[in-house]
């Protein structure tokens, strides 16, 4: 995401994770041999590993964004803040367990993270999966999104064999550890929302071995409608995502903020998760916000204040954009959206909140606070 340019618009301990019904239980172990014997991602003609489709909780997903440094969109490899392309699986791992048990602080219990055909598959895929190892490891869930690789595609995947092989990896390598969820694409702007529905649903039946309630389908466009997605029954029982901005729009009223956020969302909340929105964390004297103010007249404070409301009262989840990382524009040396400071060297990193009220905010979106 690449939250502040018009022209490309543009988060208490881990919830313990929902038990399979007993119908899903059957299906999981029916299908265990042939996991077995052949790589997840590429089983053809299986049924799918859940006999009828769960309840879908989205509010479960109490998450932040953790990104590259000058967004995620790269033409190389997807490194989020804080690592380096050079770091061992250990080293990130490491590294990694700090970080979390900075979001942890704050409630978090979900993470996403890029992926890209630059990373997987390669000597740094080997290190990056520390990353996700170590959010399991804590109970986190973790949202693998597939941003593609540069901003010169367009939105628009390039290479179709290389997109198919990196999901094979990861399929290959986390399809069966329930707290992974996939995300296939990160704001598909280079289809249309036909075009995108029909590559959506390839993509779930080319792995029919991954629940369809661990997967993130985006929404058209810049992820701003799932409409469109929530129509088309062959993507029932997955996740819709939606991401929700002010940048770029016509200042609003707190009520205008509301009904914009609903206009993406139709009547598709029980299934959707806001995983990205955010606003200015700076908390300096002449920049920052007080997102806790609810008379205030600042746009940026009516539209996280409608967002983190309407979340909550909608029973949706809800990812913030970002915590770590993002783009180096309004402030040279970090993403002014950013939530976190990052602090420390090696693997003693801490993190420093920038905006505590935005984090109250977030904590209400949550369901963290007494409401």
């Amino acid at each position: 995401m690449s939250p502040h340019i018009t022209s490309q618009p543009s988060t208490p301990p881990p919830a313990r994770r929902r038990r399979l019904r007993r119908p899903q239980r059957r299906a999981l172990a029916a299908l265990l041999p042939v996991l077995v014997a052949v790589p997840i991602a590429v089983v053809s003609g299986a049924s799918s590993a859940t006999a009828e489709p769960s309840e879908l909780d989205p509010s479960q997903f109490k998450g932040v964004n953790w990104a590259r440094p000058g967004d995620n969109f790269v033409d190389a490899p997807a490194v989020p803040e804080g690592l380096d392309v050079a770091d061992s699986y250990d080293t990130v791992k490491a590294k990694a367990d700090s970080v979390y048990t900075g979001f942890e602080s704050i409630g978090v219990n979900t993470v996403r993270l890029p992926v890209n055909t630059k990373s997987v598959g390669t000597p740094w895929w080997d290190a990056y999966t520390g990353a996700i190892d170590a959010a399991t490891a804590k109970g986190f869930k973790v949202v693998l999104s597939y941003w593609e690789d540069g901003a010169s595609s367009n939105g628009r995947i390039i290479d179709m064999a290389a997109f198919n092989s990196m999901w094979n990896t990861v399929a290959e390598r986390y399809g069966s550890d329930d707290h992974v969820y996939f995300e296939p694409m990160n704001e598909p702007r280079g289809y249309s929302a036909t075009e995108w529905a029909d590559i959506a649903a390839t993509w779930i039946a080319d792995r029919p071995a991954i629940p369809k309630e661990r997967i993130f389908v985006s929404g058209s466009g810049y992820n701003d409608e799932v409409k469109s997605v929530c129509a088309d029954s062959r993507l029932d029982g997955t996740y819709l995502s939606l991401h929700h901005y002010a940048f770029g729009k016509d200042p609003k009223d707190y009520d205008g903020w509301v009904a914009d956020l609903k206009n993406g969302l139709g009547d598709c909340a029980s299934r959707t998760v806001l995983d990205e929105f955010g606003a200015p964390m700076d908390d300096e004297p002449d920049t920052g916000f007080d997102y806790n103010d609810p008379d205030s007249g600042e746009n940026f404070v009516r539209y996280l204040r409608a967002d983190t409301d309407t979340v909550r009262s909608l029973g949706m989840g809800a990812i913030y954009w970002p915590a770590l990382g993002g783009k180096h524009q309004e402030r040279p040396m970090y993403d002014y959206y950013s939530l976190f400071a990052l602090e420390g060297s090696g693997t003693d990193l801490r993190l420093t909140p920038r905006n505590p009220s935005g984090i109250d905010r977030l904590k209400h979106a949550w369901g963290l606070d007494a409401g």
